[in-house]
Parts: C-alpha cells; sequence; structure tokens
C-alpha cells in the first residue's frame, strides 16, 4: 500500500466534521529524554491542542498529574499569564495506560480504580528504590554511594497510577556496554516481578501488571517480553507498574465512547466503560464496537505514535512484534477497515533524541516493522517531533 505525504494527510483531513486523533506524547510531540523531569513542550503545540476541541485526544503511558505529569509542561510552556485550567489548555485524554481520564480543564479522575490499589500503588516507588539500591552495587561497582543515591532517585519515576523504574539514565554510564546492559534489564525484571509477587501477597494478585517499554510483543502467558539491548538499540528502557485493564488498546475504545457521547449525548458503550471493564482482546474490542456503534457515528480515526518494534525470532521464522503504540494503532487501523473508512496510522521517528531508538532514516523500518507486518504506515515523519508538531499545527488552522 502507497504511503501518504504529509500534504495529502493534511488535505484529507481538512474540514472533516467527524474526525479524531489520538496521539501519544513522549516520542511524538516532544524529544525523549533520559531524565522526563527535562522535558518540554511547545506553546504552540498546546495552543494548537486547543484549536483542536472535540478533534483530539491523548493516550498515553505517562501521566497527566505530578511533579513528573505533563500537565507541569504545558503550564511552563504557558509561562504565568495563562491558566490552563481556567482557559481549557490541558491535553485532554486518557494518561497511564488509560486508567487516568482528564479534561482539557485539568479534571481529572481515576474509573474502576480502588482505594486499596490506590494506597498500594502509593507506597511502591520507596520499595523500587529500595531494590535498586540493594541490587544495583554488584553490578555497577564503581559508583559511590552518593552516586548510587543519585541514579536510583533519577530511575525510578513517583507517578501516581503508574510507577516506573527508568534505565535510560544508567544506560548512559554504560552506553558501549551491551553486556552490562542487558544485565541491567534483568535486574530490572527480577525486581518488578518480586513486587507484582509483594501485590499478590497483599490480596491484589489480579490488579496489576508490567508494561515493558519499548517490547517484543506478549509471550503464551501474556506477559510483555523484554527487548534486549543490541548495538546501537538499547533496547527496553522502562518497565512500568501498571493497573490490570490499562492498555492503550481499551483506553481507544474508551476515548472513541467519550468523542461519541460529547456529539451525540449518548455513550454507546455506557456512561460507566472504562478501560478495566472493556475486553482486553484485539478482536473481542473490534467486535464490541461492531455491536454497539453505529456506522453513522464512528469518526474517521487517525493515531499517532513512536513507539513500535518488530525483530527476527531467534530461530528466523518469524517476527517478534511489540512496542506501547502498537496495538492501538493496530485497533484502530482494523477498525477502519471492518467500518470501510480511510482511518490513518502516523509513525514518528523518536530516535533524534536522547534514547537509541531504531530510525526512519533510511526508509527501511528495520527493527521497527517487516516485511509481513499487518500494521501499515500511513505517514511516516522521519523528522521527529519537530516535523510532527509543524504538521499538527498546520492542521488545526485548516479546521
Amino acid at each position: 500500500m502507497p504511503r501518504l505525504t504529509s500534504d495529502e494527510l493534511l488535505n484529507e483531513l481538512s474540514g472533516l466534521e467527524n474526525l479524531l486523533i489520538v496521539q501519544d506524547l513522549d516520542g511524538v510531540c516532544m524529544d525523549l529524554v533520559k531524565d522526563p523531569l527535562t522535558r518540554t513542550i511547545k506553546r504552540s503545540y498546546v495552543e494548537a491542542v486547543a484549536r483542536m476541541a472535540g478533534r483530539f485526544s491523548v493516550l498515553t503511558n505517562g501521566e497527566h498529574e505530578g511533579k513528573r505529569g505533563v500537565n507541569r509542561l504545558v503550564e511552563r510552556a504557558l509561562g504565568k499569564t495563562q491558566h490552563p485550567g481556567r482557559d481549557g489548555l490541558y491535553l485532554p485524554g486518557l494518561a497511564a495506560g488509560g486508567v487516568q481520564l482528564q479534561n482539557s480543564h485539568g479534571e481529572l479522575s481515576h474509573p474502576g480504580v480502588s482505594e486499596a490499589e490506590m494506597t498500594f500503588l502509593a507506597d511502591l516507588p520507596k520499595r523500587m528504590e529500595a531494590g535498586l539500591l540493594q541490587r544495583l552495587p554488584a553490578l555497577m561497582p564503581s559508583l559511590t554511594g552518593e552516586e548510587l543515591q543519585a541514579e536510583v532517585s533519577k530511575a525510578v519515576l513517583d507517578t501516581q497510577v503508574s510507577p516506573t523504574i527508568n534505565l535510560n539514565g544508567l544506560f548512559s554510564l554504560c552506553r558501549d556496554d551491551v553486556k552490562l546492559q542487558r544485565a541491567l534489564q534483568a535486574m530490572l525484571q527480577d525486581l518488578m516481578e518480586e513486587l507484582l509477587t509483594l501485590a499478590a501477597m497483599e490480596g491484589l494478585s489480579d490488579a496489576f501488571f508490567l508494561h515493558v517499554a519499548p517490547n517484543l510483543g506478549r509471550d503464551a502467558e501474556g506477559k510483555e517480553r523484554l527487548k534486549p539491548a543490541q548495538e546501537g538499540d538499547v533496547g527496553s528502557t522502562d518497565i512500568q507498574f501498571m493497573l490490570r485493564g490499562a492498555i492503550k488498546e481499551a483506553g481507544l475504545l474508551v476515548l472513541l465512547n467519550r468523542h461519541i457521547a460529547a456529539r451525540t449525548g449518548k455513550a454507546p458503550l455506557g456512561d460507566d466503560f472504562n478501560v478495566r471493564t472493556a475486553p482486553q482482546e484485539h478482536q473481542a474490542l473490534i467486535s464490541l464496537c461492531e455491536q454497539a456503534i453505529p456506522k453513522e457515528q464512528m469518526p474517521v480515526l487517525v493515531g499517532v505514535g513512536d513507539t513500535v518494534t518488530s525483530t527476527p525470532t531467534a530461530e528466523g521464522n518469524g517476527w517478534l512484534r511489540g512496542g506501547s503504540d502498537r496495538g492501538f494503532l493496530m485497533l484502530l487501523q482494523d477498525i477502519g477497515v471492518r467500518y470501510r473508512q480511510p482511518n490513518r496510522v502516523v509513525l514518528v521517528d523518536s530516535s533524534g533524541g536522547e534514547v537509541d531508538r531504531p530510525s526512519l532514516s533510511n526508509n527501511s523500518l528495520t527493527g521497527i516493522s517487516d516485511p509481513e507486518d499487518p500494521l501499515h504506515f500511513d505517514l511516516l515523519m522521519p523528522g521527529g517531533p519537530e516535523q510532527y508538531v509543524a504538521w499538527f499545527q498546520q492542521l488545526a488552522t485548516r479546521t
């Protein structure tokens, strides 16, 4: 299938009455960085999102609120002269994989999440820090006590509903040592599995799962496969401790449900539909759409992401496909096929930031896609977030 140019997609979407753009954040509208606290977002992009009101939602594994939340980036971009809550300038949509819902005024909720789950999550960052302080000295003995504490503080992301350990800072200390990078990945997976076991011991055995980013899809038990480091591609950089059901595929249907409710006054999947009550399987999600959403209510969907992977199996007889954006992009594409409408998938090159990622620069998509990949990218953005933001701003002026 031929790909579109950015101008062709711009012309196709301009003036559409029923449009919903569903967009990831990190690596798409801002560069990937080793320390999330150093991220920045452009004021012009925030203002473009406001102009796209009713036609745009975020779908991210990051979070809206907290010191590491995207809301802080919005506030810094706007400065003290504007009040995003009052003026409706926060980024609307789902965060933490789909369990953190926010409107443009910053009104936040966690549909389907219990008090016991929130309490356990609140204690996790301290447990993550303790686990790293115990395990890291054996792997990186050259770090002084002060350096170790500083790296651990950077690595543990104390977000509200998806506490995360991010290895980017540690990887920068062993940039050319793939063996050590893989050892760090194995250590991280072991630590996070231990925390899952701890949740089960506290009566929350079915409450959480581990999201590996980027990953190589799921194994036979449904667990996300870690992507081992290799030369030129560090592979999996972080693991998030997430609430069960918080997958972007289910989040896409929540956003669809809310979009249609806002336009028609009725939510086709029910007013209380959320990712924790949604089906988890691809086909079940499509079937639910077909049963509940009439064709005339279905918006044209545009999915925008950056984290998609494909790696040959060790035996060389197939592919391990994953990435945190693959699932929702694939679902969005397949909904378009079922409803016979031109849903579009946009892939942004996030390799230009501080994190080693496969690049779109040579158009081969090595490490991202493969010749048998069912996911088709309608538009590639090799210029990264800068190119995408410029394109998005153009679209906002036309619609």
